[in-house]
């Protein structure tokens, strides 16, 4: 992994335009090739992101660039829909890389690890017609919990929670805005899960079109699966 402190402006061009002006961001540039911009606010959000399959190109600033400071440019080409991250570069304050190995994953504790479990068994609970894709679906940013599909065949990502509170919603809505930039995936809709759901995160849900759902865990637990056993 790579990490540069740096003065930079970020411009994304493509399916959505954005721009960032100049100022002191990290950028980290992932071994899958993920680049990923973020200031020292905005809670754990990024402000802007490319995921692979990707490819970052150093490109030599024109004289005009130079002229205006900028010493290099960073181009990020998405290789599936030409859109694009450029980071004009003014000033690097860090620059470093690390090897951080291979990572174990995300272990949840042992309820919420059952609940995904119980409700891709029982996907049907989201709703009639909904099937299950996969769970742990690996995004640039960390595993959604279940990908699945509605009864039209558009993608649903469903975060679970033992608790839902408002950090839940804001993790799905993070998903949610990378995943839609697939286009083999969006449009993508969110379900946010849980045993019991804040209301302060209920209103923040549904006001960004996520819709909640409550499980009953003890329920899902005794619903007989329809598979024989011996006992």
């Amino acid at each position: 992994m790579r990490l540069v402190i740096a003065r930079c402006s970020v411009d994304y061009a493509g399916r959505l335009s954005a721009h960032l002006p100049v100022a002191t961001r990290l950028l980290i540039v992932k071994a899958d090739g993920t680049v990923i911009v973020h200031s020292d606010g905005n809670n754990t959000k990024a402000l802007n992101w490319m995921s692979p399959p990707c490819t970052l190109s150093e490109v030599e600033p024109s004289a005009e660039q130079q002229d205006a400071g900028i010493l290099a440019l960073w181009r990020v080409t998405h290789q599936k829909t030409d859109d694009t991250l450029t980071v004009s570069i003014h000033e690097i304050v860090h620059d470093s890389a690390h090897d951080l190995g291979i990572d174990p994953g995300l272990q949840k504790d042992g309820v919420e690890a059952h609940l995904q479990q119980l409700l891709a068994e029982q996907i049907e609970l989201l709703g009639d017609g909904h099937t299950l894709v996969r769970r742990e679906y690996m995004t640039a940013i960390g595993p959604v919990d279940i990908l699945a599909r509605d009864p039209a065949g558009r993608s649903v990502a469903v975060e679970l929670k033992r608790r839902g509170d408002i950090d839940g919603v804001e993790q799905l809505t993070r998903y949610l805005e990378l995943m839609n930039r697939d286009p083999l995936l969006a449009p993508v809709t969110g379900v946010f899960a849980a045993q019991e759901i804040k209301p302060q995160a209920r209103t923040l849900a549904e006001d960004r079109g996520i819709r909640c759902v409550v499980l009953d865990y003890d329920a899902m637990k005794g619903v007989d699966s329809g598979v024989p056993t011996l006992f």
